[in-house]
């Protein structure tokens, strides 16, 4: 026969005993039934570690069915709404242009990577030797502009940005501030088709002039230093000139000057977060914080892409079992967090 003593002391055990699983599998899926509404950028070679997060948000037990692909305005105003809760396609400072928009229900936390990504215009090598082109200034040039008209209107075709991007702001004051509205075309088109359409231009021999970014697989298919040359701009002029020291750098491999006046400064690449889905899911905010993809890496997978391995969550599993160990780590501490 027991004593109430033992029977409340064995009652307690099974109790503590009952709930130390449920418990663990809590700690182990701290997303368990809860849906994430992630979004991704237009442009494509941002899909890559977009699903690389994805698939890690899915190791912790959130649902992410699909990645939803939004332009950068309706993005920022729907994760500031909390209708998009993340997405990690944010460049700053280039959207800075959209933090009125965001900043009253949304935030950057963590970064994909830091300080690589730069911004400028490319020219092909051979008409930087041909020509002496070193800066934009340079399309004021008659025989230059000639050499790049590509569509017979008397002004030379670039590469530029659709409408919308953030690119495409800081283009359109750059032809403003310098005075190119009556020397260059701004090809305004899909991005992908237009840089498609360049390089086989580069290709039949023709000139291109081309604005792009890194990481994109546009400079391992045109290799700056042996098949174009970052050229300058005239001065750094930004809509935001807080920035104009970050847009001077050295080092940059390929440029025709080094130290190089890209004019655009260089950026780190940020999730964006709803601040409320944040203060709900504080393990995602721990992995975000926590996660880094080298450029490197995103290079490659870029390049893969544009030669037709499109297979994108392939290439995201893979590369999360490549890196496994810190991967695990990552998964950590934001367990650890919840």
């Amino acid at each position: 026969m027991f004593s109430l003593k033992n029977t409340l002391v064995s009652l307690t055990a099974v109790a503590v005993l009952g709930t130390a699983p449920v418990a663990a599998i809590a700690q182990d899926n701290p997303g368990e039934g809860v849906t994430v509404n992630m979004a991704q950028a237009t442009w494509d070679t941002g899909w890559f570690h977009a699903e690389i997060y994805r698939q890690l948000l899915q190791e912790l037990g959130y649902e992410v069915p699909q990645i939803t692909t939004l332009d950068n305005p309706p993005f920022y105003q729907s994760v500031a709404q909390g209708d998009m809760d993340l997405w990690v396609n944010g460049w700053f400072p280039l959207h800075n242009t959209y933090e009125d928009t965001f900043s009253q229900g949304a935030e950057l936390v963590g970064a994909v990577a830091e300080g690589g990504a730069l911004e400028g215009y490319l020219v092909n090598a051979s008409a930087i030797e041909e020509f002496g082109i070193t800066s934009l200034e340079d399309f004021k040039r008659d025989e230059v502009k000639e050499a790049f008209d590509r569509n017979g209107d008397g002004l030379a075709d670039m590469v530029a940005c659709p409408p919308g991007w953030g690119c495409e702001i800081n283009i359109e004051h750059h032809l403003d501030a310098y005075d190119l509205r009556d020397h260059i075309n701004p090809i305004k088109a899909g991005y992908a088709a237009s840089m498609a359409d360049a390089v086989a231009a580069y290709e039949s021999g023709e000139n291109i002039l081309f604005y792009t970014w890194t990481p994109n697989w546009t400079v391992n298919e045109l290799v700056p230093g042996e098949d174009v040359m970052w050229i300058e701009v005239p001065e750094v002029d930004l809509p935001d000139m807080s920035l104009a020291d970050a847009a001077v750098l050295d080092g940059v491999e390929g440029c025709v000057n080094d130290p190089c006046t890209l004019g655009f400064p260089a950026n780190d690449i940020n999730p964006v977060v709803n601040s409320a889905f944040l203060g709900e899911n504080p393990a995602v905010g721990a992995l975000l914080e926590a996660v880094e993809i080298p450029l490197g890496d995103i290079f490659a997978q870029n390049a893969a892409m544009n030669a037709g391995d499109d297979d994108i969550e392939a290439q995201a599993a893979q590369w999360i079992e490549d890196n496994r160990d810190a991967v695990d780590g990552w998964l950590d501490a934001a367990r650890a967090a919840s």
